[in-house]
């Protein structure tokens, strides 16, 4: 007999067999994924993918396909590589950061009226869950150099209600969170860390991912590491629940004490106050694979990504309108997801808007990569809110996305178009200097 490849299922030498994988992808199915994981034209293309289609089918008469697609060695493996990298055992891979964050979220038992401390400036997955279940968002302001929360902010925001705050390491340069996590222990309030774009990034010492309650990374497919277009990696802190938040991944299924003539029981996982109903947030094996091929070169990704802002920054310090990416330090690794690019509208001539006009005429992408939360019409219909009274509470966002900021993209360029993006990012400055 051979061993089942799922716990369900006796996919074994029987007379009546049960296979755990209902339709297998077969060899036609195999060249369709290279193909469009290698996309060219022309006649050298058609030649070598005929040549792949010929080896393929001798490979389809000598092989067998997985008997697992979701769940199993490969997501355990990315899992195991994720700790080994991170420094933590808690690594669990979940469809994507949002599912992660929804995890963290009902761990914290939010309820309506609850208060939830996020960033103005960040994506919309970070507030999406508290927005659902009734709670009140509030918004802390950034820091004008990083573009990160604020801790000072925070700490004026904190209320009697406040049940969590959550950090977002945006373009991967850490958040500020000694001061964080000094207020969050004072106050008894749940840390989660989203760090959708900091996946090896480093605060004094400790990998990101490592310091807060909970962290969720994101593996999508714009971020510097993917796992086939989508996934996440969830991490904690909080003492022994690991292998609950494994659980709150595929809806609490528990093997610890099955139920009367079954495999499992369904568990409800415990929260900071109580139980909470999980969802299903399974990862599929070729996530998981893709996930290691790419952990296995992130300090390389990374070390590319510094080399192209050091250049730009190399390039821009002659002008002193131009705010550059703050590289980091001993104790501040970031990742460089994105390039950070700020004006000082006074010295500049002009404010951002201008500036981003005058790239885009040059064929420059930018994009300041999120707007203000508080700005988008699902938070003044679900709170009930103005947005122009909660924008009086976060000057400095208002200040820094509509005149000061934006990002550039620094990743998959030859050096020709870097040197031609700081050409174009100088040449636009110098124009709204001399009022043109």
């Amino acid at each position: 007999m051979k061993k089942a490849t799922d716990f369900r299922y006796n996919t074994g030498a029987t007379a009546v067999p049960w296979a755990a994988v209902g339709e297998n992808y077969n060899a036609r199915d195999l060249m369709e994924i290279i193909r469009f994981l290698m996309q060219g034209e022309g006649k050298e293309y058609d030649d070598a993918i005929n040549a792949v289609w010929e080896q393929v089918k001798k490979l389809d008469a000598v092989s067998t396909p997985p008997g697992k697609l979701s769940l199993g060695s490969q997501v355990e493996k990315a899992e195991e590589m994720c700790n080994q990298y991170l420094g933590t055992e808690s690594s669990t891979f979940v469809t994507n950061a949002t599912a992660g964050f929804e995890i963290a979220y009902k761990y914290a038992n939010l309820k309506p009226g609850d208060e939830v401390i996020v960033p103005a400036i960040t994506f919309v997955a970070t507030m999406a869950y508290p927005l659902a279940v009734g709670c009140k968002l509030v918004f802390a302001d950034v820091d004008p150099r990083t573009i990160n929360m604020d801790p000072a902010d925070v700490a004026r925001k904190i209320t009697p209600k406040t049940k969590m705050i959550v950090p977002v390491h945006i373009g991967g340069y850490p958040v500020d969170m000694d001061p964080i996590m000094e207020l969050a222990r004072k106050h008894d309030i749940l840390v989660l860390e989203d760090a959708a774009h900091a996946f090896g990034a480093m605060y004094k010492g400790r990998k990101i991912g490592t310091i807060g309650d909970f962290a969720a990374f994101s593996m999508h497919e714009v971020k510097n590491i993917t796992s086939f277009g989508e996934g996440g990696i969830l991490t904690t802190t909080v003492p022994g629940f690991t292998e609950d938040m494994k659980r709150a991944r595929f809806l609490g299924l528990d093997f610890r004490a099955p139920i009367k003539n079954w495999l499992y029981n369904i568990t409800p996982i415990p929260g900071k106050y109580g139980p909470f109903v999980p969802g299903n947030a399974s990862t599929t094996e070729i996530q998981g694979l893709g996930l290691c091929l790419q952990v296995e070169r992130n300090e390389e990704i990374i070390a590319e990504r510094r080399r192209a802002a050091a250049y730009l920054n190399s390039r821009f310090e002659g002008n002193d309108a131009i705010i550059p990416q703050d590289l980091g330090n001993d104790d501040i690794k970031p990742t460089f997801h994105l390039y950070l690019l700020q004006i000082d509208p006074a010295k500049a001539g002009g404010d951002v808007q201008t500036l981003k006009k005058k790239l885009e005429e040059k064929g420059v992408t930018n994009i300041p990569h999120f707007g203000p939360l508080y700005r988008f019409k699902i938070v003044s219909d679900m709170m009930d809110g103005d947005e122009d009274e909660i924008a009086k509470t976060c000057p400095v966002c208002e200040e820094v996305f509509y005149k000061r900021f934006t990002h550039l993209p620094i990743y998959g360029l030859t050096d020709e178009q870097l040197k031609y993006m700081a050409d174009a990012v100088l040449e636009s400055v110098a124009e709204m200097q001399a009022g043109k």
